[in-house]
């Protein structure tokens, strides 16, 4: 049995947030074949999991990691494995630098409700892209009473400030948060430590399966760590240079052209 690790946006989805119906098909058969494929994201589990469920993986023996593996889910158990949150101290510093500088930030409940401030520009962005139930909470983050898995920046036009703000959150919540980005305009905030790679490493263990059996695909900065730690890391076509750099193999299709189903018949299948 081997196990794939396998993001979701610009990876398994297109551009356009369907999944090829290739890609589709090439999990249908990876499965029935004795291997698992487990959809590891940056996304809340509320929006992980709709996924899951069309690729008809919420079943006995289906697994999921969201918020960039601060929480592992067993599927059919319907709980969690796993969950690592951050200290409601941090969350307060990091909507505090970025009201600062201008730059929209969110958080999630424990039921993975998205908590924002209110309906601007970049709610709408991504809240347009992704299933998510929202909720309004105009005096964040003070009113928090439980620790959020996760916390997200968002500027959607000057790379250049959001960048500002890495540098100062990773100075700032040195020890306590690592900051990363998911795509141009997400700036991720989670507990120190968590990681696609730490979740990759984690289920292995859990799963008793080496780790060399596992095979990660993914685009962006925070799918690098799994990239490293899976026994073949994939960058899509369309990765950043960065993520390909990171990569055992690249593929030569991309999101659009069901670059997961190259992977999945090259190391899953052994298909030339």
């Amino acid at each position: 049995m081997k196990i794939l690790f396998l993001d979701i946006d610009d990876t398994l989805l297109d551009r356009e947030k369907n999944i090829p119906e290739e890609n589709q098909k090439a999990i249908e058969r990876a499965v029935d074949a004795g291997h698992k494929v487990v959809i590891t994201s940056g996304r809340s589990l509320m929006s992980v999991l709709p996924v899951v469920e069309r690729l008809g993986l919420r079943k006995e023996g289906g697994y999921a990691i969201a918020y960039n593996g601060g929480i592992i889910y067993d599927c059919f158990a319907k709980k969690a494995l796993i969950r690592q949150t951050i200290p409601l101290a941090t969350v307060k510093m990091i909507f505090a630098e970025a009201d600062a500088l201008g730059i929209h930030a969110q958080t999630y409940a424990s039921d993975d409700t998205l908590l924002v401030r209110e309906m601007d520009e970049e709610t709408k962005f991504y809240t347009s892209r992704l299933y998510t139930a929202t909720r309004l909470v105009p005096d964040l983050p003070d009113s928090l009473s439980e620790e959020p898995v996760k916390c997200l920046c968002i500027d959607l036009h000057d790379r250049e400030k959001i960048e500002k703000l890495r540098g100062i959150l990773a100075k700032k919540g040195e020890g306590d948060i690592d900051v990363f980005f998911s795509n141009a305009w997400y700036l991720e905030c989670v507990k120190h430590g968590v990681s696609k790679g730490r979740a990759v490493e984690w289920f292995c263990d859990h799963m008793h399966v080496p780790i060399e059996d596992s095979v990660s695909a993914g685009d962006s900065e925070n799918d690098i760590p799994m990239l490293r730690a899976a026994g073949v890391g994939c960058a899509m076509a369309n990765a950043t240079d960065a993520c390909k750099s990171a990569a055992d193999y690249i593929t030569e299709r991309d999101c659009d052209h069901a670059g997961v189903a190259e992977i999945i018949d090259r190391f899953l299948m052994n298909e030339p």
